[in-house]
């Protein structure tokens, strides 16, 4: 139901659209990438141990969910197909070539960089998840809200830490630290957006964000978070040509990471929230099926169900298509049990 806008002036522009715009003026991979696949982080954190292992059991996952299972694409280095949905934002080369260029304009320039979804969703995302995690932590601490919320959200906030997933330049952890959030930390499987992001970070007075190079698909994180954030990075691993095999990745590796009560709040603008939801309904029954009932989990300390749907951004602009009610955006929280 919606388009991504990769720059506030183009804001109907789709990522199919935006690729095929931009792929004549991207030089080769060889000259412009950093020469990584998907499977491998060139960087300190080490590469990945068993990834053609991984990536059958996920093909395995979707073939008996009756999922349709994707090519057979191995690398981000080979070009996506034109049809079904596939496109260069699915491929790492891409954003290490654009975060390449949004490096040299900022050491030339000064200038910060793309505002994915733009200013107002951003907004909008950040002071909503600030609301939500205020209420949880009143809850948890068994506090009414007397109306002196905004007096007591940095006490509530400090027992939040935060991981941005895919953060790119990380302007989506500045607007969390604005809002109250201390506790943060930011990756990315480009070492282009590591790199940016810190320059930005030590720029704008944000010392403290930790950063690194990782991929989501084969985190090296060892903690789990009360806050995960994803703004448009399982939409990128969607358009990859392996797309439906490594959405089943993702999810396999979030729900490691979302600590128990915490919340993972995604944004998408290839997804509704009832995509959303569906798919997070799979996971869960993958998950169960795995796993056993529900009693057997109980009996082995597992949490049951991984996540449950918590709440939705309401705020967005609606239009009408084909006789449905949609917005070019939808942001939903997902609570870890």
């Amino acid at each position: 139901m919606a388009g991504i806008r990769l720059a506030p002036e183009e804001p109907e522009t789709t990522p199919q659209q935006h690729a095929r715009a931009t792929t004549d003026s991207l030089a080769s991979d060889d000259d412009r990438s950093i020469a990584a696949d998907s499977w491998s982080i060139k960087s300190e954190y080490g590469s990945t141990l068993d990834d053609d292992q991984r990536h059958a059991d996920a093909a395995e996952a979707l073939s008996s969910a009756n999922f349709r299972v994707s090519s057979d694409y191995s690398s981000d280095k080979e070009e996506p197909d034109a049809d079904g949905g596939q496109s260069m934002l699915g491929l790492q080369s891409y954003w290490d070539a654009a975060y390449s260029d949004e490096l040299s304009n900022f050491r030339e320039h000064g200038h910060t960089g793309e505002v994915w979804f733009g200013d107002d969703v951003m907004e909008i995302v950040t002071s909503w998840t600030k609301d939500l995690c205020v209420e949880i932590s009143q809850k948890e601490m068994s506090v009414s809200d007397n109306g002196e919320v905004n007096d007591q959200a940095d006490k509530y906030l400090s027992s939040w830490n935060v991981l941005d997933l895919g953060t790119g330049n990380c302007l989506l952890l500045h607007q969390l630290a604005k809002e109250g959030f201390s506790d943060l930390t930011g990756t990315d499987y480009s070492e282009g957006a590591v790199e940016l992001a810190q320059h930005l970070s030590q720029r704008d007075g944000f010392p403290n964000i930790r950063f690194m190079v990782d991929d989501i698909l084969d985190t090296k994180l060892e903690r789990q978070f009360k806050l995960v954030m994803d703004k448009g990075t399982l939409d990128a691993i969607g358009l990859h040509p392996d797309g439906p095999v490594k959405r089943v990745m993702y999810w396999d590796s979030v729900s490691k990471l979302v600590a128990p009560g915490g919340i993972l709040v995604i944004t998408s603008c290839n997804n509704t929230k009832d995509e959303l939801l569906e798919e997070v309904e799979n996971f869960n029954m993958r998950k169960s099926n795995l796993t056993g009932d529900v009693s057997s989990e109980a009996a082995s300390g597992t949490d049951y169900p991984p996540f449950e749907y918590l709440s939705h951004v309401r705020t967005y602009p609606t239009f009408m298509f084909g006789g449905s009610v949609g917005s070019r955006v939808a942001t939903v929280a997902f609570l870890r049990k």
